[in-house]
């Protein structure tokens, strides 16, 4: 008897939790991934994963796209397939992956906004200097001194901070570890804040939190978004400022200013330096402004 798709999903989450070691973020990705192709084998009376074949996979695909589903979150989805069929090979000897072969549909590749290095100044000029106000310029600090992600910045803790060395290591996607450089404008915003952080916590990963929140818990992901966009609206910036905008605009200057692409994907925690070029087409585009304004033959010269 075929073993149903939805118990093999299950079987193939509990492996990606309890073996792999995933994060609650990434098994709750892969779980609405997958609950998304259960709906559609569901309603196509495919009960077991032995059914499936590609043009089922494909199926599924073009029924994302017509749904309106961006590309990346359709190839997020292609990739648990693929993830699910290959675990299932491994350990079940299931035969085939049909979803080995299918292509999500292209995306256009939009640049990452960035802010520059004045508009960063402008924004880091916090007029408040109350506890709240500490903590949200450490943090923002922190964000474009060392180009951490969010996750990785709401899980910082205050011993993982060397201030000797002035180095951090945090703990990235896959649960990989790397230590990233911190500015000393950002060690001094940090120990501004902790003058003011408050003793009191509601437990005891709270305690060992270098951010927290007013009630005395690790800062939540929302807090954060809500209070780097409070101070962009605050400073009078003309976009909303969000925490991979600073992180992008990390990237962006280091390369600007060092050129050294493989030290920008370490820095990043990029695993393929494919994602860190992105970053390239940015310093690219500075450079041609650059250069259309100040060569001589840049422009075409107006006529006499």
């Amino acid at each position: 008897m075929n073993t149903s798709l939805a118990d093999s999903c299950g079987q193939f989450i509990d492996y990606l939790r309890d073996v792999r070691q995933l994060s609650p973020h990434t098994l709750s990705n892969y779980s609405r991934d997958l609950d998304s192709l259960q709906g559609y084998c569901a309603s196509h009376e495919k009960h077991s994963a032995q059914d499936l074949q590609e043009a089922d996979i494909r199926a599924w695909v073009s029924q994302m796209h017509r749904r309106g589903l961006a590309g990346s979150s359709i190839q997020r989805s292609l990739s648990a397939a693929r993830s699910l069929f290959n675990y299932l090979g491994r350990v079940n000897g299931f035969p085939r992956n049909p979803a080995a072969s299918v292509q999500a549909p292209r995306k256009p590749r939009r640049l990452p906004k960035t802010l520059d290095a004045d508009q960063v100044d402008h924004y880091l000029s916090f007029e408040d200097d109350g506890a709240t106000a500490r903590r949200d310029r450490a943090i923002a600090e922190l964000f474009y001194s060392s180009g951490l992600r969010l996750a990785e910045l709401v899980a910082v803790n205050i011993d993982d901070i060397d201030r000797h060395s002035r180095l951090l290591t945090v703990t990235g996607k896959g649960n990989k570890t790397r230590t990233v450089p911190v500015g000393s404008a950002a060690i001094a915003a940090i120990d501004h804040w902790l003058e003011t952080r408050p003793h009191t916590a509601t437990d005891a990963d709270a305690a060992r939190a270098l951010f927290t929140s007013n009630r005395g818990q690790r800062i939540s992901v929302r807090n954060i978004q809500a209070r780097l966009k409070l101070q962009g609206r605050k400073a009078g910036m003309r976009q909303d400022v969000h925490p991979h905008m600073l992180r992008h605009s990390f990237a962006s200057h280091m390369l600007e200013s060092s050129g050294d692409l493989r030290a920008v994907q370490e820095l990043l925690g990029h695993a393929n330096i494919s994602t860190t070029q992105i970053y390239t087409h940015l310093d690219f585009q500075h450079l041609a402004k650059v250069y259309d304004a100040a060569h001589p033959r840049a422009k075409r010269r107006k006529r006499d």
